[in-house]
């Protein structure tokens, strides 16, 4: 059910065909059920790592390790909304440069089963899909909507003509390419959109490549999800029993760095079911999070090593991690107090809420103000309608923290002040819906705040740029606030330490902490909730750290921070327990 990509796909071919094909080609045989490597039978066994959870320089090192496990070929997803974070704006550098990754591949003699979508599920933030799309509220996603072709074609226009070129028979490794995925899961059931993409395809790539899809094992799915004359492959694993349920390998998992994790729909109603991945898209794969072999590898080796010769040579050993200890933070300032920055650019003014896609801004967070309308001497309930706080909202009357507004929890709280009095909402887009009936996910609040069943107007909405902010070096290059009360609710904490000579990888505990953001050197490295688990670490990769200079800290804290704020870095990762070890004397 959406989740990652096939993993440990055994091809066997057994024949061969009477007349042999060209040089370079990769073929399937459907009489003789086997695959043909330029001509001749072949065998390939292939695992996933996803690019854009593994960061650039740890590439090789993941994909090594997956050559010396014994596998052949690797599977790649490439995520659209990774690459089109605007409309027809376009990001391939850095970590987003995916011929490099491809490229990487080759050079260690890795074949490539590429996904490239355009939906590739993958618990990644919409599927994979630009949340762009939503900014035209009417949109019908995978489906002959003209609209959402149109951005679909002038995706695929950029993305396609970059592969061509590394087609096994062009002389690259990419032996096969998947049209769409899962498309038999989801509701529209549409043949001509699948037949659209197909024929794109085949225009952008050629006649010859070997292009196919991916469904669930029920006959519906395979119903709606197939197309006559493409391989059609389906989800498995262990466990699986009947096609009910659909579970794959993965090899790496690896990172939701950022905003990048999506969110499940596990239910009929899936605003009924919001649940939200972890950061930590370990997924008990054989390589680890931070790209360890597990026990896992080396049973997956020694079954391989039955099959076919494994490369010579051992193992990589594990990458040294450090555990760097206890950092002291001191809190900057409240979020409310540093809107001029956050939001440069001002506050919208709307007689009611805008939502995110309506202000156009993907990710992260936006904050709601408004005022009380008359005198509230006793409590009364400031309340959403049902699952409009899309996803979590945190309250502050007069800039005191009043507790939290939830999709799926709850959606009141009690407040009492004057007229003119000020309430913040700041509204956390927690990931959009990868996979399921419907996942227009649209973020903010989707409908309008009440006092006592009296809905509140004249609204102030800024929209907050807080990774630009930080990436240009607040607010460690900013002048420390002079006054900073000690109270609850959306507040940044900075610090610094360094790295004694090598920057190695480290893992991060917050205790005491409740639940925000976490950036490095300007880096996101993701939500942590410790309160909810069950990750109790992030994972920090040596490669953003510094060396002979201090590394800036920057936390935002969404609902209280400890007493007195300490991060612990630690040498190894922790999930569903806390530590032993107690916090040293800190006065």
């Amino acid at each position: 059910m959406g989740l990652p990509a096939l993993g440990l796909l055994l091809a066997a071919a057994l024949l061969h065909t009477e007349a042999a094909p060209p040089a370079r080609s990769f073929q399937i045989d459907f009489e003789r059920d086997c695959f043909l490597k330029d001509g001749a039978p072949f065998r390939y066994v292939s695992g996933s790592v996803h690019y854009a959870r593994v960061p650039r320089p740890a590439w090789r090192d993941r994909l090594l390790r997956l050559y010396m496990a014994g596998l052949n070929a690797v599977q790649v997803y490439v995520p659209w909304n990774y690459h089109e974070p605007q409309p027809g704006v376009y990001d391939f550098g850095g970590d987003r440069d995916v011929e490099a990754f491809l490229d990487l591949a080759a050079e260690l003699g890795l074949l490539v089963i590429l996904r490239p979508g355009p939906y590739i599920c993958a618990e990644w933030e919409m599927g994979g899909l630009p949340a762009w799309l939503l900014w035209k509220t009417d949109i019908i996603l995978r489906s002959s909507d003209p609209a959402y072709l149109a951005a679909v074609d002038a995706w695929l226009h950029v993305l396609l003509p970059k592969i061509k070129p590394r087609l096994y028979q062009h002389g690259g490794n990419i032996i096969s390419v998947q049209v769409e995925n899962e498309y038999g899961s989801y509701y529209a059931c549409d043949f001509s959109y699948l037949q659209h993409l197909l024929g794109t395809f085949r225009a952008l790539l050629g006649p010859e490549v070997l292009l196919f899809t991916t469904d669930g094992a029920q006959l519906e799915e395979l119903r709606c999800g197939t197309l006559r004359g493409l391989y059609a492959t389906i989800d498995f694993g262990p466990g699986a029993s009947n096609g009910e349920e659909k579970m794959r390998y993965m090899f790496h998992g690896g990172t939701n760095f950022a905003y990048w994790s999506g969110e499940w729909e596990t239910g009929a109603d899936f605003k009924d079911q919001y649940k939200p991945v972890t950061t930590s898209y370990d997924y008990d794969a054989p390589l680890s999070e931070a790209g360890d072999p597990t026990e896992k590898l080396f049973a997956i080796r020694t079954v391989i090593s039955k099959f076919q010769p494994l490369p010579v040579g051992p193992m990589p050993p594990p990458t040294p991690k450090y555990a760097y200890g206890w950092v002291a933070l001191h809190k900057y300032a409240d979020l409310l107090d540093v809107l001029d920055v956050l939001s440069p650019s001002g506050p919208i003014q709307s007689q009611f809420p805008l939502i995110f896609e309506a202000i156009k801004q993907a990710h992260g967070f936006m904050l709601y103000r408004t005022q009380l309308p008359h005198d509230i001497p006793s409590p009364a309930t400031l309340s959403a309608p049902p699952h409009s706080i899309c996803d979590r909202g945190y309250v502050m009357l007069q800039k005191e923290y009043q507790g939290t507004l939830e999709r799926d929890g709850q959606t009141e709280l009690r407040v009492k002040g004057k007229a003119g009095d000020t309430l913040d909402v700041l509204l956390e887009n927690m990931g959009r819906i990868s996979f399921g009936a419907n996942f227009s996910d649209f973020k903010g609040l989707l409908g309008n705040l009440s006092l006592d069943s009296r809905p509140l107007s004249k609204w102030l909405i800024y929209p907050l740029a807080i990774d630009a902010a930080i990436q240009q070096g607040w607010p460690h290059a900013a002048l420390p606030k002079s006054s900073c009360r000690d109270r609850a609710g959306p507040a940044f904490y900075t610090g610094t330490f360094e790295t004694p000579g090598t920057a190695w990888d480290t893992f991060v505990k917050f205790p005491g902490w409740s639940k925000g953001q976490l950036w490095i050197n300007g880096f996101n490295l993701g939500r942590y909730w410790p309160r909810q688990g069950p990750q109790q670490t992030l994972f920090v990769p040596g490669s953003i750290l510094r060396v002979g200079c201090p590394n800036n800290i920057t936390v935002l804290e969404l609902e209280e921070a400890p007493p007195n704020p300490f991060l612990l870095f630690l040498d190894q990762p922790l999930f569903n327990r806390t530590l032993s070890q107690s916090s040293p004397d800190k006065e």
